[in-house]
């Protein structure tokens, strides 16, 4: 990322409280308030598989739903309940409000963000994109409504490869946001023209492969689960690498006993829920002298906790937590996620 965008995550991050932790009383007594309340107010949660363990358990137990940032927008869109509450980041929201404009959405806080949002301002997206405007724009969904707005494409990376593959094919050239690692990552693929803007994920950038190869020497028979927000020296050694749903789904199906998993370790809780025979390895961020060895926790996907969630369900109107999206922006950002939904449909076929 440019100094400008590292500054800004900075100062995000030093206002970073992460949700209080509860004794067991105070936790039971939270969450069957927050039960009633969803029910009460015909209200969903729908919460992000980096969320805590605790966030995502009460998400399943209510109706709701556990999944990636897509998933959980199209969820919530189908969907009865008038009422959408988004244990996420900010983006996730905002997704969930541009297709579900007739649904009033809230989150826990809207402070939680992302590395790859902050770094990605609008403006100076913008003049990326008119400095080069013979590319086609994809930008990644771990983005503001308004960058989506400027894209031609939204894309997630479950189906980015699928993607740019295709446009490719078409013989178009690339501008690729905001995620540098996966639009690398996407690039070698393909091999096709892609530009990438210059982001990253505060979290996965700090895998390193010398620290994974060093835990194989350990567990020589372990896999190597890699997500492509990572980088690249770290998705070389990996066994598979994809999307959070498709690694869930390798944890499941993959022989081996031992997986060693390079992403947000809230994804933890739903591999070991799939596969509770199997053993979950954080694969190491931190050099030799780190106060931790492993640090692979979005800290804005910590500040999602039971103590605000409940906040949120018993404010009388919730609107300090409450995401809006202008008209005129949510119907240009509709644009591109509904070629994205239509490209997904197909590939589906």
């Amino acid at each position: 990322m440019t100094a400008e965008a590292i500054e800004l995550v900075r100062q995000h991050l030093s206002e970073v409280h992460p949700a209080e932790i509860l004794d067991d009383a105070t936790r039971l007594a939270y969450r069957e308030r927050i039960k009633a309340l969803l029910k009460e107010r015909d209200a969903v949660l729908v919460a992000h598989y980096y969320t805590d363990p605790e966030i995502q358990s009460l998400a399943e137990e209510t109706g709701g739903c556990v999944s990636d940032s897509l998933e959980m927008a199209r969820f919530g869109k189908e969907h009865p309940a008038k009422l959408l509450l988004v244990a996420g980041v900010r983006f996730m929201g905002e997704t969930a409000k541009i297709l579900s404009p007739e649904k009033r959405v809230f989150m826990p806080t809207l402070e939680a963000t992302c590395s790859l949002d902050i770094g990605c301002p609008i403006d100076e997206f913008s003049a990326f994109c008119d400095e080069h405007p013979d590319r086609t724009v994809v930008v990644y969904a771990n983005t503001s409504a308004a960058v989506k707005a400027r894209a031609d494409w939204v894309v997630t990376s479950s189906i980015a490869v699928d993607l740019i593959e295709h446009l490719d094919q078409r013989g178009e050239k690339i501008l690729w946001a905001p995620d540098q690692h996966l639009g690398a990552y996407v690039k070698s693929k393909t091999g096709a023209d892609v530009l990438c803007w210059d982001g990253a994920c505060i979290v996965h950038e700090e895998f390193k492969a010398r620290g994974v190869l060093d835990l194989k020497k350990i567990h020589p028979d372990a896999a190597v689960l890699v997500h492509p927000e990572s980088p690249a020296s770290v998705v070389d050694i990996a066994d598979v690498v994809g999307s959070t749903s498709q690694l869930i789904k390798a944890a499941c199906d993959l022989p081996n006993q031992t997986l060693i998993v390079a992403t947000d370790r809230g994804i933890f809780y739903k591999m070991q829920q799939l596969a509770p025979h199997k053993t979950f390895l954080e694969a190491p961020t931190a050099g030799s002298g780190a106060t931790c060895r492993s640090c692979a926790h979005c800290p804005w996907m910590a500040m999602n906790g039971l103590e605000n969630i409940l906040a949120v369900l018993e404010s009388e109107s919730g609107c300090d937590q409450e995401i809006f999206v202008e008209e005129a922006l949510r119907e240009q950002a509709m644009k591109p996620l509904n070629r994205m939904l239509a490209f997904s449909a197909e590939l589906k076929k």
